[in-house]
């Protein structure tokens, strides 16, 4: 693990960034000689299951979907 003064880092942020994502060498990053913050190659995103059509083809319908539930007779609201 290469170590590397904050403020060097704080310098070099962005290109010591993509070094450490492309090389996947980890950096320790310290102040007054003593360790901060260690940065270290991400892992890869996991891939998230399809949110437009995943629950296609699980349900079936049964019976009518436009009628009433009750007749109008039955509502309370209709007296």
């Amino acid at each position: 693990m290469d170590a590397m003064p904050i403020s060097k880092f704080k310098a070099q942020c962005l290109s010591v960034m993509d070094r450490v994502r492309r090389t996947g060498r980890p950096v320790r990053v310290t102040r007054y000689g003593r360790p901060m913050a260690d940065v270290v190659p991400s892992t890869p995103a996991k891939r998230d299951i399809r949110t437009l059509g995943f629950l296609n083809n699980t349900t079936t319908v049964i019976g009518d979907l436009i009628a009433p539930v009750l007749a109008s007779r039955d509502w309370n609201a209709l007296k």
